[in-house]
């Protein structure tokens, strides 16, 4: 089934704000055309929680104080404010919505940020009635900046790093420049491409949208640093990206996941002993003020949304889970894969974790996709048989990326 989402009227269009007025957001117009293209008009769903707790438009502005919701004339309006919330939850679960797209600040639909209640335009930590509702009751919860943060363009090309067996999504890049990694800042000039890799830039499009793809990486296992093997995130952020979609193979943690399938990467565990932040180098080289970032929620909610709405399109069967990153090459050891699954793995490999935290710190938006090639802990796991089974599910992660990159548009797809 396509994906459904509710949105904010005011985003739209619809002249339902406190004023009587609407704040249409170009970035989320476009989105909700693109999610309509693919599931038809019930796909999006335009909400208005104040409307729907019975308040009239326009009405006196209205700010969180506490649990409170206090209008400027001094009137308690928490019940509408809480009516409302929970008809948007009604109506979302009614439409199957499991993505939600609000204005941003309000004390009905921020996120993270709300107006602290004093009318004077300050903001304080802390989600609207209807945005924390919603949330509880299964969705996603983003705002129209970060829909428009995501929105690609040819300032702002989407990023991807093909890990085995997806060189073939190279192939799919109309290239207008082509960038040898020897010119990447960073990238060791002695490296050599491992099987199913190779070293070449690709600036273009994919069916219209722009990107920015690097087929190959190197590795910690092959003697690399932290700095080295992150030198593709740095560069892709140089070059204006600000999504990212890292791609893995890996092993499956017990007997949940079969070998073959393709599974999003949700979290992670650096089991790898480096971090790309622990050197004043690598912090000098990403350009941050400080190494020290929080890496909960690093992996976009967001952007997996995506992916399981694609998966579904394409008839793709997609897991979830947690990515170990081991150091490598060797493979797990049976104990090792007893461990990672009492620490709550559920996937094992020896990239991407390195990636993941450059690319955070940066402040990209990141997703994960990794095919399941191996039972982790058999005696006769090889890199051959990862290779093949790579091969044999690469059609199926291909599609998913696909649709990531359909669903995310942009300005000129």
């Amino acid at each position: 089934m396509a994906l459904r989402a509710v949105m904010s009227s005011c985003l739209l269009g619809a002249p339902c704000r406190y004023d009587g007025g609407s704040k249409p957001y170009e970035a989320c117009i476009a989105l909700a055309e693109r999610l309509r293209a693919q599931g038809g008009s019930g796909a999006l769903t335009p909400i208005c929680p104040e409307m729907l707790g019975g308040l009239a438009c326009p009405r006196p502005p209205a700010e969180r104080v506490g649990e409170r919701v206090i209008a400027r004339d001094g009137s308690d309006v928490t019940r509408a404010y809480a009516d409302g919330a929970a008809r948007s939850v009604d109506i979302a679960h009614r439409a199957g919505a499991t993505l939600a797209i609000l204005k941003a600040k309000s004390p009905s639909c921020g996120i993270g940020q709300i107006y602290d209640g004093t009318f004077s335009g300050r903001l304080v930590p802390g989600d609207g009635v209807a945005a924390y509702a919603l949330r509880q009751g299964g969705c996603t919860v983003v705002d129209e900046r970060l829909v428009e943060f995501c929105e690609p363009s040819f300032e702002h090309p989407v990023a991807i790093v093909l890990g085995s067996g997806l060189g073939g999504l190279a192939d799919r890049v109309r290239a207008v420049r082509r960038i040898p990694y020897e010119d990447i800042d960073g990238f060791p000039d002695e490296a050599i491409p491992v099987e199913g890799h190779r070293f070449e830039v690709l600036v273009g499009t994919i069916e219209g949208v722009p990107v920015v793809v690097y087929p190959g990486r190197v590795h910690l296992y092959q003697g690399y640093s932290a700095l080295e093997v992150t030198s593709l995130v740095r560069h892709a952020h140089r070059l204006g990206c600000r999504d990212i979609i890292l791609t893995c193979a890996s092993g499956a943690i017990g007997d949940k996941i079969e070998p073959g399938t393709v599974g999003i990467i949700s979290d992670q565990i650096n089991l790898t002993g480096v971090n790309p932040l622990a050197s004043a180098e690598c912090v000098a080289a990403a350009e941050i003020e400080q190494p020290f970032v929080a890496m909960a929620g690093a992996y976009s909610s967001y952007l997996s949304q995506f992916a399981r709405a694609a998966a579904d399109d394409a008839g793709v069967a997609l897991a979830q889970g947690v990515y170990a990153g081991l150091l490598g090459p060797s493979y797990e050891t049976v104990a090792e894969v007893r461990a990672l699954g009492i620490l709550g793995a559920d996937y094992v490999g020896m990239s991407t974790v390195c990636e993941a935290i450059m690319a955070h710190a940066l402040g990209m938006e990141m997703f994960g996709l990794t095919i399941v090639t191996n039972r982790a802990g058999l005696a006769g796991n090889a890199h051959e048989e990862v290779l093949r089974c790579a091969d044999e599910a690469a059609d199926d992660a291909s599609a998913v990326i696909m649709g990531v990159l359909r669903y995310l548009g942009g300005s000129h797809a």
